[in-house]
């Protein structure tokens, strides 16, 4: 399973606002995929990274993975 708890814990350290999220091209329907754990795409991802200066592990972990 997905989990965005780390994109939450990195914003909170870098002082970046869901706001900055808004007014930087990251949608409100996105918003609510991140706070649901659902699906977004890679390109989102990188914007993610752009606006908050993180990389993809910083974001994002994987939960409960059967590898």
């Amino acid at each position: 399973m997905i989990s965005y708890a780390p994109l939450w814990e990195t914003m909170k350290e870098k002082n970046v606002s869901q706001y900055k999220l808004l007014t930087s091209g990251i949608d409100n329907k996105t918003l609510d995929s991140l706070k649901k754990n659902r699906n977004i795409t890679v390109l989102t991802m990188e914007k993610l990274c752009r606006i908050i200066g993180c990389s993809p592990n910083d974001i994002v972990r994987f939960e409960n993975a059967d590898f």
